[in-house]
């Protein structure tokens, strides 16, 4: 059966996914790679991305269930790239250059339409202009059985979460603060939501924290 889930997500001590004064220059905010230090040193991470070398362990673990059992992927624009509004021309392919890392199906929510853009390595990006839900149906159609990831950004997780469509998520908490930015969870009340943490274990750079949404 096809699971909702959020994977990897880094956030602050302060409770940010983002940082603040997001642009070309820093596409997660000021300060915010600090808060995956974490995976990009792991060893699944860097073999996935064509590296060599990284640390086992815990950290390793959880970078190793990301891609695990995924069929499909959802993100927010902001996530996909900077561009706001009407999109002035086709030029911006998203931050991950002409082969992406999810080799599958990706579906980006916005409000201005664009037509499907394919990849090298298996990559698709489809634009959905009609908000969560018909995102998340296309997505369930396109796993064939395996689960959707909502990748983020803060915005995307957060209006998935208040409908009560994630059914598992993982949260990378970093000795970081920011300060400012995307909070993860403002104004989510999670226990009304009925969600429960089901895993809780550090590591020397974060703090890993498995959220389930009671049937």
């Amino acid at each position: 059966m096809t699971r909702v889930r959020v994977e990897s997500f880094s956030i602050s001590l302060d409770g940010y996914g983002a940082g603040p004064d997001q642009s070309v220059d820093n596409p997660l905010g000021v300060g915010a790679e600090a808060l995956h230090e974490w995976i990009v040193s792991a060893r699944s991470w860097r073999q996935a991305h064509g590296m060599e070398g990284g640390a086992e362990g815990i950290d390793d673990d959880f970078a190793a269930r990301s891609h695990r059992d995924v069929g499909a992927w959802i993100m927010g624009r902001n996530m996909f790239g900077p561009v706001r509004g009407p999109w002035p021309d086709m030029d911006w392919k998203g931050w991950w250059g002409d082969d992406p890392p999810f080799d599958g199906p990706v579906f980006v929510l916005t409000h201005h339409a664009r037509p499907s853009l394919e990849m090298e390595g298996g990559t698709t990006f489809h634009f959905v202009t009609g908000g969560i839900n018909e995102a998340l149906n296309q997505a369930r159609e396109a796993a064939a059985g395996k689960d959707v990831q909502i990748s983020g950004g803060a915005n995307t997780i957060q209006q998935y979460l208040g409908s009560g469509l994630i059914d598992e998520l993982h949260i990378a908490i970093s000795p970081v603060l920011l300060g400012g930015g995307e909070r993860l969870f403002e104004g989510v009340d999670l226990p009304a939501l009925g969600y429960e943490c089901v895993q809780f274990v550090g590591s020397e750079k974060a703090t890993h924290v498995v959220l389930q949404r009671r049937v």
